[in-house]
């Protein structure tokens, strides 16, 4: 994988994980709102550990 693809993969895995952090420290978090996010934080997870 090249480095520019994986830095922004990382980037935006990261930016997930805010949003996901967010999300929960709201009154009452929107549950379909973080499922959303978990599953596309997933998603590129599983894509940054894939062999190259």
């Amino acid at each position: 994988m090249e480095s520019t693809h994986f830095n922004a993969l990382q980037s935006k895995h990261a930016g997930l994980e805010r949003r996901i952090a967010e999300e929960r420290s709201r009154p009452m978090p929107n549950e379909v709102l973080l499922m959303e996010l978990k599953r596309r934080k997933l998603k590129i997870k599983e894509e940054l550990t894939q062999p190259h």
